[in-house]
């Protein structure tokens, strides 16, 4: 099964790409075309991005395109509450494979804060964000096959606020119900805001999650909150 199979919402707009390779590259100039339209436009440009292990190649492909950096503001989706220099952060990962050589003048945004309690932290995190350029000019977001993204997980106590469109919050404690860490994660509308909204995905067992989640309730599976107008879609099998 292609993505072209699947019935998706009028609005959303899907492309399929030959390999992981084709859809790291393709994505990244992508991307990285929308943030020098927005330096253009604006003098600045942000981007919010995913952690983990799948956006590796597009990290490191969007980090070779020629940018003016030092006009670009890099941040995450979502974050460990974990210091950068312990394991698992996505901060660290970001720094490693997307802030180097020319990239590295880009201003990059963390998550992390040190704080008495989880709650706490996330409200720090939110303060942080007051210097973001909004609307965010650009997100990409990945899916795990649960039908989480970012750290909005199935299960977590807050996710109907955060998912909801009245949320007033940009950051949300957020937990795994396997990971061992606990999370901080954005809220969808300020996600859903963004100039431009990709999720990024792979294999087949992404797409039949994907499937699954256009009929599912976004509680269960949280990705389908982002299944509407002006959503992006890039995969390769």
């Amino acid at each position: 099964m292609g993505i072209s199979e699947l019935e998706l919402p009028a609005g959303v707009v899907a492309r399929q790409l030959a390999d992981g390779t084709a859809l790291a590259e393709g994505l990244a100039e992508h991307v990285a075309e929308v943030l020098r339209q927005a330096i253009e436009a604006d003098g600045q440009a942000s981007l919010l991005v995913s952690g983990g292990r799948s956006p590796i190649p597009f990290f490191e492909a969007l980090s070779a395109r020629e940018l003016d950096w030092q006009r670009v503001q890099v941040g995450l989706v979502d974050e460990r509450w974990v210091a950068p220099d312990q394991d698992g952060s996505n901060e660290a990962l970001v720094r490693r494979h997307l802030l180097q050589g020319p990239a590295a003048a880009a201003t990059f945004l963390g998550l992390y804060q040190p704080a008495a309690s989880l709650e706490e932290a996330a409200r720090l995190a939110g303060r942080a964000l007051a210097a973001l350029k909004r609307p965010i000019d650009a997100v990409v977001l990945g899916m795990g096959e649960d039908g989480h993204t970012a750290s909005l997980f199935p299960g977590s106590p807050n996710l109907a606020l955060a998912l909801a469109g009245t949320c007033a919050e940009p950051c949300m404690a957020m937990l795994a119900p396997v990971a061992p860490h606990p999370r901080i994660s954005l809220t969808w509308p300020l996600l859903a805001r963004a100039r431009l909204r990709c999720l990024a995905i792979q294999g087949p067992a992404k797409l039949e999650t994907l499937r699954q989640a256009l009929r599912a309730d976004p509680l269960r599976m949280p990705i389908r909150t982002f299944l509407g107008d002006g959503l992006e879609i890039h995969w390769s099998p």
